[in-house]
């Protein structure tokens, strides 16, 4: 019989003492997995939900401007050699290297048109790239998909007379309306838009692009490392970040990470001082046993490594049910807080690193009882028999 065996058969006599000891472990480490969990399902909704939220980055063509005042009379700017933005520098983005983290580059182009007696602003996109970046975007009708097809926003169709199916007359050629943008609350209400490249053709502006919005999600960079990057692909265009909505989610989630792992180190603590006093308890109760070991040459070494054997095995067993116990509980959470997108990430990392924390806090806090039981006197713990 090795001490393998003896541990082994301790465990099997003290069922209800060996429960006891899973069950402060596996609480830790379920807590533990449960909210480390939750955390990154609830990065990758954010994530999900800044792609369908829109651009986060803004390109514009750059332009130096000058104050104009004089004795604190104020008259008003100029732009001095406006850059334009042209729309084969776009191929620089692909060169960048967070190009992986650009989810939609949309391109517009912008002026003004004339509709019978009324002048309105057209802006010409890349029908599919726009209505990606602009998830929020709902139309009665449909999107625009051919070079003679117009959307007009609420205003402009409300301004206009127009509805869907409508023909407008823009220059010479004229155009249908396949749909109607619902109110935004935004300038996007007052627009006619069209395809790139007959607004391009229209604004006698082949080529060249007024703005461009890029939705960039770095969950791995931060967005000032994109505007850097983008900055140094267009040279020529002014780069700036709209991180109002991307701060507040990430630090958020970034609040919700630190209290998870405060939650967590509590929990433990607790988990372990269980193991502690329910060791140190079982140690108390086999004085008699463990004189006995010592009578029959038992060294102290052999008695502490019998003591650890056993909490290993209770702290790998608590790791496995604590991992199962804590996905559990993420499944059953995650809808309620993911609405969007929830997704559950079994990982291969966590599962291991649960059953290791499990192992660790056990070991740990079983070590002094461990040392305690390796120094009791055998004479005196054979007194007891």
């Amino acid at each position: 019989m090795n001490l393998r065996t003896i541990a082994l058969n301790n465990l099997r006599r003290r069922k209800s003492r060996m429960a006891f000891l899973v069950a402060g472990l596996l609480i830790g480490v379920a807590t533990v997995v449960t909210l480390l969990s939750l955390t990154q399902s609830l990065t990758m909704e954010a994530e999900h939900k800044l792609e369908n939220f829109g651009a986060n980055i803004l390109i514009t063509p750059k332009s130096d401007d000058l104050s104009l005042s004089y004795g604190g009379i104020v008259l008003g700017g100029l732009s001095l050699d406006p850059k334009e933005i042209r729309e084969s520098d776009l191929l620089g983005l692909k060169h960048i290297p967070n190009s992986r983290n650009i989810a939609a580059v949309a391109p517009k182009v912008l002026g003004a048109v004339s509709v019978g007696a009324s002048r309105v602003m057209l802006m010409g996109v890349d029908p599919k790239a726009e209505f990606h970046v602009k998830g929020w975007w709902s139309l009665d009708g449909r999107r625009l998909a051919r070079e003679d097809e117009l959307v007009a926003g609420s205003q402009a169709a409300q301004r206009l007379s127009l509805r869907a199916g409508s023909t407008v007359v823009l220059g010479d050629q004229k155009f249908q309306v396949t749909g109607i943008l619902r109110e935004t609350g935004s300038q996007d209400d007052d627009l006619l838009i069209s395809t790139l490249a007959t607004a391009q053709r229209l604004l006698h502006k082949e080529g060249t692009l007024s703005l461009v919005e890029v939705a960039a999600l770095c969950g791995d960079c931060p967005v000032s490392d994109m505007v850097d990057q983008i900055s140094a692909a267009l040279p020529d265009a002014k780069v700036s970040a709209l991180q109002q909505v991307v701060k507040t989610r990430l630090h958020a989630l970034e609040q919700f990470r630190a209290f998870s792992f405060a939650v967590a180190v509590v929990v433990l603590l607790i988990g372990a001082l269980v193991v502690f006093v329910t060791m140190m308890g079982s140690v108390n109760e086999r004085t008699r046993e463990i004189g006995i070991f010592r009578a029959l040459g038992f060294r102290r070494s052999h008695v502490v490594t019998l003591i650890l054997m056993e909490a290993v095995a209770v702290s790998l067993l608590a790791g496995v049910l604590g991992f199962l116990l804590g996905m559990g509980i993420t499944r059953l959470l995650l809808p309620w807080l993911a609405q969007s997108h929830p997704h559950l990430m079994w990982s291969s990392a966590l599962a291991g690193g649960s059953v290791l924390l499990a192992v660790g806090v056990g070991t740990m806090a079983s070590f002094y009882p461990a040392l305690h039981a390796s120094r009791m006197d055998p004479t005196e713990a054979l007194r007891s028999i």
